[in-house]
């Protein structure tokens, strides 16, 4: 019966959490030999000390910091850091869809604006009384529709003196009376 061999590295001081590994690695004195001790730190311990006690891990995916117990999460509180981070998947995924459709609203809200827009711009002209084309036409001075009751084609010249007389008639309709001048003493 041979004693079993006790290995004594509960002898030594090992670090606690993060901030004892990194003391103990920024007293290194070679700059390569700190750097492997920081990232073996960072591999060993999650989380960080809090200043005024427990530890707080940091979820990059999240951009999050949850509250843990130890150095490291537990299994308990790594199962809810890893449902939150689905919680949050989810969240993105919605306010990407909500997005998408607030955009498609609004393009569809600017392309019924453009399609209705001319409906809007167009101003309803009330019909003049009626005149014989013949009048109208010596009226303008239009010289091509002399003798011609109706124009064959509806151009601009042969639209432009009834145009005129409405624009005539609604100047008049909007101005109203000239205003009075107030005499002088």
């Amino acid at each position: 019966m041979q004693p079993l061999r006790v290995s004594a590295e509960w002898w030594s001081h090992a670090p606690a959490d993060f901030e004892d590994c990194a003391d103990a690695a920024e007293k290194l004195v070679n700059k390569e030999d700190k750097t492997a001790a920081l990232a073996e730190c960072n591999a060993k311990f999650a989380g960080r000390r809090k200043p005024g006690g427990g530890y707080s891990y940091y979820d990059f995916m999240q951009d999050r910091t949850f509250d843990i117990a130890g150095p490291n999460p537990t299994p308990d509180e790594q199962k809810y850091i890893d449902q939150q981070y689905n919680v949050y998947l989810e969240n993105q995924r919605r306010n990407k869809l909500a997005a998408e459709l607030a955009e498609k609203q609004q393009r569809d809200l600017q392309e019924a604006s453009l399609k209705s827009e001319p409906d809007r711009l167009t101003i309803p002209v009330p019909m003049p009384m009626e005149r014989p084309v013949k009048q109208a036409a010596l009226a303008a001075g239009d010289a091509r529709s002399h003798g011609k009751p109706n124009c064959a084609q509806p151009t601009f010249s042969c639209q432009w003196p009834k145009l005129s007389e409405s624009l005539n008639e609604l100047k008049k309709l909007f101005s109203g009376p000239a205003p009075s001048k107030p005499k002088r003493s």
